[in-house]
């Protein structure tokens, strides 16, 4: 069964929500990106919080039958960035997302609210 990019999104935000992640964003870039259909951002208050939030992502989604591609940052990361190839995850902490402010750089992007990845 093939998942949507919407769909995938849509785990996704729910795994960091269950793991308590701050000021999750979606950034639907499908209209200025060829390499992925959305950016979510969230951040967590330490180490150990990130990385919860991105094991609770790679397992929701493995259990969608889609694995991550790829990972860059480690245990001991303040950002680590997921690439599920449709949707890529940012989880950072709080002060690495206000200096690199990816927000401010994908401005071009739709943001969109998270209820809309239920429609």
């Amino acid at each position: 069964m093939s998942m949507s990019s919407k769909q995938m999104a849509r785990i996704a935000c729910h795994a960091l929500s269950e793991k308590k992640a701050g000021n999750i964003q979606v950034i639907d870039i499908s209209g200025i990106s060829v390499f992925a259909d959305y950016f979510l951002i969230a951040d967590g208050a330490n180490q150990h919080q990130i990385q919860a939030m991105c094991d609770s992502v790679e397992e929701e989604l493995y259990k969608a039958g889609i694995s991550v591609k790829q990972i860059e940052g480690n245990r001991n990361s303040t950002w680590i960035l997921m690439d599920y190839g449709e949707i890529i995850v940012h989880v950072f902490s709080k002060e690495d997302r206000l200096f690199y402010d990816l927000e401010r750089i994908w401005g071009d992007g739709k943001f969109i609210d998270v209820a809309e990845l239920e429609e």
